[in-house]
């Protein structure tokens, strides 16, 4: 199975709890903050859900 990588591009402010709360268990919270993680039917709902706040990349 592929890897994401994935990066913080966007504040979580503003955002909803549960989009602070994606972006907690992504093990993000800086713009800037990049993490590679197995490609997963859960992972890609966790991304859909902050899609407007990460940069992704398949690996």
């Amino acid at each position: 199975m592929a890897d994401l990588t994935f990066r913080q591009v966007r504040s979580g402010n503003g955002a909803n709890h549960a989009q602070r709360e994606t972006l907690r268990s992504l093990r993000l919270g800086r713009i800037g903050r990049e993490r590679t993680m197995a490609d997963t039917p859960q992972l890609r709902g966790m991304i859909r859900t902050v899609a407007h706040l990460v940069e992704i990349k398949e690996t």
